[in-house]
């Protein structure tokens, strides 16, 4: 007898709900973690061909730590395409400004960069502070 391997079926997924408290977390490790959970590798079903995350909210992203230096030294770019349509911002720029804006950043340019990742990407909620509309899913804290 022959083991088989079980691949996901997108009508077989059950998707849950978690919520991530960022104060006093690390920037990169918060990233790394939400990002396992959104594409479902932490899931014994998990198929790489198939979007099997859960949902996260992540909650109090103004209070996501930055180590080392960056606050200085790291540069966040986007590009219009027109002629001098490059625009910098400093890590500080970003965590006192936008700092929903760099935890989205951070935790997407951890999943892939593909149609499936996009997907996975639209299963994450940031907020700046303690307060989110998704009540009624009635989301379950995660602890890293």
């Amino acid at each position: 007898m022959q083991r088989q391997t079980t691949l996901a079926k997108p009508s077989e997924i059950q998707r849950k709900w978690y919520i991530v408290d960022a104060s006093k977390m690390s920037l990169g490790r918060l990233a790394s973690e939400v990002a396992v959970v959104l594409t479902g590798k932490n899931k014994p079903i998990y198929t790489p061909n198939v979007d099997c995350g859960d949902y996260v909210i992540v909650i109090n992203a103004a209070k996501a730590v930055l180590t080392g230096k960056k606050l200085e030294r790291k540069v966040y770019y986007n590009d219009s395409g027109s002629y001098h349509g490059l625009r910098k911002r400093s890590a500080r720029v970003m965590v006192e400004n936008y700092p929903v804006e760099l935890v989205e950043r951070t935790i997407k340019g951890m999943i892939p960069h593909t149609a499936l990742g996009r997907k996975e990407a639209k299963k994450l909620f940031v907020y700046a502070d303690e307060k989110y509309a998704q009540t009624a899913q009635k989301p379950v804290e995660l602890k890293f």
